[in-house]
Order: C-alpha cells, then structure tokens, then sequence
C-alpha cells in the first residue's frame, strides 16, 4: 500500500462507504465513516431545500472538521493506514448545489478559514456512476428521506464534483463505477487494491472495471 491516507467521494449512492469498509478490512486501516444520520436537519432539508440548506451545511462542516481533527491527530500504532469516505471539501461542493449565492458566500469564507487545518488524503479515489444507477442504489438502501431525490439533483452534484477535480490537481483514481459491485465481484475490489500499489502523479487516472 502506497498511500496512508485515502479518501473515497462520489455522488449520493456512488458506493463510498461500501468500498471504505472493504479497503479497510483488507488493508486492516482506521475507518472513517461520515456520520449522516446524526445530522438532524437532513429529513428536514429534502422537505424544504430553501428553508434548511444552510442550518444542514454548516452542521455537516463542523461534524466533519470535529471528526477528521480528532482521528487524524490521533496516532495509531496499529493501524498506520486511514480510509475516509469523505473528503472535507464535499462541504463546499454540496454547499454550492444547495446555497443561494450570499448564503455560499459566507459558507465560503468560514471553509477557507476551517480547511487548511485539515489534513489532505495522499489519493483520492472517485466513484462515478451514471445517475440512473445511482437512483437504483438509493432505492436498494432504502433511507426514507432519500427516496424522492429528483434526478436533477443527482446531475448537479456529478457536474459539480466533476468541475472540482478538472480545476484541481488532485491525485485522483477515477473510477468508472458503472457496474461495480464490490460486494457481490471480488475482482472489482481487486482492481481497486491493485491501484492503491501504484505510484501516481498529480491529476486524474481513469480506471474501468471488468
């Protein structure tokens, strides 16, 4: 393994957290998960976007700064490897889908005064899935309040996270995760692991699965 901090990203029900917890297994890595369920405005912000947006990204900001800075400082002996299924810049890609412009503005300001304490991954890996397999797999893990996301919704995100990796030179493994299934295909896992032996430059690697 080359790297000591990888981080997963993709869209809503790209398969982050899937793949986090099978690359932490195998690599016996600390696992950090996103902690989505302990966000009381999400229910509420799928009800009513233009009431909750911003009471939802400031909350997601703070839980993610608070977890990445306690587990990061954190020095294992055991456990030299970390795998996240977030990146912390996600606050800014979701907040600029979800915010009005002066709402994004002020968000903006308290990211960049909160983002160079954060530690960044060694290599991103990205999952890219079309947005009909997303829909699929949001229906198939059966969250209530995720079941009525519009398919719009889906594309904003993908474009935004797509323009983010374009405009930043960020070592990233992207991933064509048309038909993964991590779970269910070893070798699709395998390809994954394979990768993570490589040495990159900065930039993007496109990687399908068989």
């Amino acid at each position: 393994m080359k790297y000591n901090f990888v981080t997963i990203e993709g869209n809503i029900g790209a398969g982050k957290t899937t793949l986090a917890h099978l690359l932490s297994r195998h690599f016996n890595a600390r696992l950090i998960l996103e902690e989505f369920a302990d966000n009381p405005f999400l229910p509420k912000f799928y009800e009513n976007p233009a009431q909750y947006a911003f009471p939802l990204e400031l909350f997601f900001m703070a839980e993610r700064y608070k977890q990445l800075k306690e587990l990061l400082q954190t020095k294992d002996m055991f456990q030299s490897i970390t795998i996240s299924d977030y990146l912390f810049t996600k606050c800014l890609l979701f907040a600029k889908v979800n915010l009005p412009d002066e709402e994004f503005r002020l968000y903006q300001k308290l990211f960049e005064i909160i983002n160079p304490q954060i530690i960044q991954p060694d290599i991103l890996i990205y999952l890219h899935s079309p947005v009909t397999k997303l829909q699929e797999n949001i229906k198939k893990r059966n969250r209530q309040y995720e079941q009525s996301i519009p398919n719009h919704y889906l594309f904003n995100l993908q474009e935004t996270y797509t323009q983010y990796l374009k405009q930043h030179n960020i070592k990233t493994l992207f991933i064509d995760a048309s038909n993964a299934d991590f779970l269910g295909n070893d070798l699709h896992l395998k390809v994954i692991i394979d990768a993570l032996d490589k040495e990159y430059d900065n930039g993007q690697q496109y990687i399908t699965l068989p």
